[in-house]
């Protein structure tokens, strides 16, 4: 079986103290941090040497977390992150599965030539390039995984710090245990962990109640002005230009959750949130039910994911982006309308 493959060729790689690098994906969010910062953990107590690298900085609201401050930033320290992917003996690539999805860092990963360890739950995996790989598309999150392989080796490995991460990354990567749910062994995991971590409670608090005035006034802002509600095609879609961030003084992580506001209204089947960066477009994508934005996001914006949640990019002028977004709507028009 492939789990038993990766437990093989894993046990092998930490049966002697080595240099680790851990790595997630660009504009990381709680599953990508609350993964690698769990699995720094457990590799530290196993006598590992590790260092935890990001292309840039990630949502003051994740600040929190036990151990978030012992990330190298690429955005920050350059010189840093690079000295530590040249000089590591292994690294792992958690909840991204494709180099170009770690930013700046994929030209510097893609200079090494120590194995990489792939721990991942995203569509099409390249598993080629990886010493051994855990990569399950029907789980909740990266972290959920983490959780099946620190359990492997026995209940006595969580910390309140590790099981305090993982939730994180569970809860925020379910939008608090709304979607992306494929099974109840997701549950199994959360209530074993809620017996080790920090009040659960206290976690969603400072997740999802610990809001910048700015950032509650952007997300108004957002349905009230920017979004267009589109019947025909059961979508509704906001759409936040540079003007838009800077009046409300953007900062990483303020647009997240935005887009999952339009699904709670019952005629909508997909939401997609579209803002405008420095050097890109960015697209978020959302459903219920049956419709996939997966095959939307890959076909048109470079981009995937899962089922009801995806992402996607373009390089193009802000009128362009959403102009081609309402472009396509058309040919999903049947899929969205049957969409259960």
């Amino acid at each position: 079986m492939q789990h038993d493959s990766f437990f093989e060729r894993f046990d092998a790689v930490i049966q002697s103290p080595k240099r680790f690098v851990l790595a997630c994906h660009v504009n990381p969010d709680g599953d990508a941090i609350g993964s690698v910062l769990a699995m720094a953990e457990f590799l530290k107590r196993k006598g590992h040497s590790v260092k935890m690298v990001v292309a840039n900085d990630f949502p003051e609201f994740l600040h929190w977390m036990p151990g978030a401050d012992d990330f190298l930033v690429f955005e920050k320290d350059a010189d840093a992150c690079k000295d530590a992917i040249a000089d590591a003996e292994c690294i792992m690539m958690l909840d991204f599965n494709n180099l170009s999805r770690g930013g700046i860092l994929h030209n510097e990963i893609g200079k090494t030539r120590c194995p990489r360890i792939l721990v991942d739950h995203h569509r099409d995996p390249d598993l080629s390039q990886f010493y051994c790989a855990y990569s399950e598309t029907c789980v909740s999150s990266a972290s959920e995984i983490v959780t099946e392989i620190i359990l492997h080796y026995g209940r006595e490995q969580f910390t309140q710090s590790i099981a305090t991460n993982l939730l994180v990354g569970i809860m925020t990567d379910t939008g608090s245990f709304s979607h992306s749910i494929y099974h109840p062994r997701t549950f199994e995991l959360c209530s074993m962990l809620v017996n080790y971590s920090m009040s659960y409670m206290l976690i969603h608090q400072l997740v999802y109640d610990t809001m910048s005035e700015n950032r509650l006034r952007l997300l108004g802002f957002s349905i009230s002005n920017r979004m267009e509600v589109f019947d025909d095609y059961a979508t509704a879609i906001i759409a936040l230009d540079k003007s838009d961030l800077k009046r409300f003084d953007y900062q990483p992580g303020d647009t997240e959750g935005v887009v999952n506001y339009p699904l709670s209204m019952k005629k909508i089947k997909m939401s997609v949130l579209v803002t405008e960066r420095d050097d890109q477009i960015r697209f978020s994508f959302r459903s219920k039910g049956t419709f996939s934005v997966h095959e939307l996001a890959q076909k048109y914006f470079k981009g995937g994911g899962h089922t009801n949640a995806a992402g996607g990019t373009l390089t193009c002028s802000f009128e362009e982006a959403v102009a081609k977004l309402k472009e396509v709507l058309p040919e999903y028009q049947e899929l969205l309308n049957k969409a259960e």
